[in-house]
């Protein structure tokens, strides 16, 4: 009997550490919920909202579209969406790229672009990916201030960079595919 109560025992403070654990788990993400992320969730529908009240989605798309009728247009649009200090300002949301998207798919389906430049294109609005996020997530992982010092310009530089590549690998596939 004494050693069954004992099992019992060891089976009870077993769950209970499980139980325990689970229970601080979820203490703490609701904290970091709370804390970081809804409020980072707050400020990018704010910027979404300036971006989209003053129209200046619109205009930045619109100024960029004939980039994409050519390769090299593509590469200079990934440059300037890709800029270290504007692509955290075109990042939230990816409103910029979703309205040149639009305006891009538009150009196709009218067959005012050629099909061949679909797939360089939309790594051509893309390079500002994550860009937004790299501050936020180096502060969700609590990073050493030194990190977030240097790690936001490393990967903002490195999107400006892989940017061009991407456009430019992918024309290149398209060269075989088309």
């Amino acid at each position: 009997m004494k050693r069954f109560s004992k099992i019992l025992e060891r089976v009870g403070r077993g769950a209970g550490r499980v139980v325990g654990t689970l229970y601080q788990a979820g203490r703490d993400s609701i904290d970091q919920v709370l804390k970081n992320i809804l409020p980072f969730m707050a400020f990018i529908a704010f910027i979404i909202g300036i971006i989209n009240a003053t129209r200046v989605g619109t205009a930045i798309a619109n100024a960029l579209v004939p980039l994409a009728s050519n390769v090299i247009g593509l590469i200079i649009m990934s440059l300037i969406i890709g800029f270290p200090l504007l692509s955290p300002l075109l990042g939230p949301g990816a409103v910029i790229a979703q309205i040149i998207g639009s305006l891009l798919g538009t150009q196709f389906a009218n067959k005012a672009l050629p099909l061949a430049m679909a797939l360089p294109a939309l790594w051509a609005i893309n390079p500002q990916v994550g860009c937004d996020f790299i501050p936020v997530g180096l502060a969700l992982g609590e990073a050493e201030p030194y990190t977030v010092e240097v790690g936001v310009p490393a990967v903002l530089t490195s999107r400006f960079f892989t940017g061009p590549l991407a456009v430019i690998i992918a024309w290149l596939f398209t060269l075989v595919v088309y």
